[in-house]
């Protein structure tokens, strides 16, 4: 038994969201994805979606498709800020991993 990040209550350890409070917990097998891997590769590789493959994500094919156009790169950088500068529950909830 764990207990939650939200509310404290006790829980089974496999639940991915407390039954009382609703908060999503952290993945105990490490699946979670890094924020600053995640910005760091945004921001040198990410004209070619590698972030976006790192974050499980298939649309990264999209950047990889357009490269050439450098839009790609241009999103990929606003990305990049928009990774780092999030705060670790909102990244928590849209990624379900550490920051």
């Amino acid at each position: 038994m764990i207990y939650c990040r939200g509310c404290g209550k006790e829980l089974h350890e496999s639940a991915i969201s407390c039954p009382h409070c609703g908060a999503r917990q952290q993945s105990a097998t490490g699946q979670g994805k890094n924020k600053v891997v995640a910005g760091v590769l945004a921001l040198f590789l990410g004209g070619f979606g590698i972030h976006r493959f790192y974050l499980g994500q298939w649309w990264g094919i999209f950047y990889l498709l357009f490269f050439w156009t450098f839009i790609p790169s241009f999103i990929a950088l606003i990305e990049a800020i928009v990774f780092l500068v999030s705060g670790d529950q909102q990244w928590e909830q849209k990624y379900g991993g550490p920051s």
